[in-house]
């Protein structure tokens, strides 16, 4: 793990530590070999995925690029390039949901 990518994991508070590393897990068990680094001061995936931390969640940030219209609905938030899907609680992780958005943001 990078350095600086495990030290922003460590420094997070609980729960948003445990959802953090729990949505990483994911992304990694996912693709294995994906490149991870630390952008924009969060943990960032082959510019198709983020994780960030917030004050009472986590979100993990995906690449809008490239998606249709009805793909695009899957996801929150308001970005033009990005979505995102909120998650507040370890126990609230739906891994099935996420390796789908995962692997349709990858292939695009």
């Amino acid at each position: 793990m990078n350095t600086d990518v495990g030290n922003y994991f460590n420094n997070q508070k609980s729960p948003q530590k445990e959802v953090a590393l729990a949505l990483r897990k994911i992304i990694k068990k996912t693709f294995p070999k994906i490149k991870e680094e630390m952008k924009y001061g969060v943990p960032y995936y082959e510019d198709k995925f983020y994780i960030v931390a917030l004050k009472d969640h986590v979100n993990l940030g995906f690449s809008i690029i490239g998606l249709s219209k009805d793909e695009i609905v899957l996801f929150d938030g308001g970005g033009k390039t990005t979505k995102y899907i909120a998650v507040d609680s370890p126990k609230k992780i739906d891994e099935k949901k996420i390796v789908k958005l995962l692997k349709l943001v990858w292939n695009k």
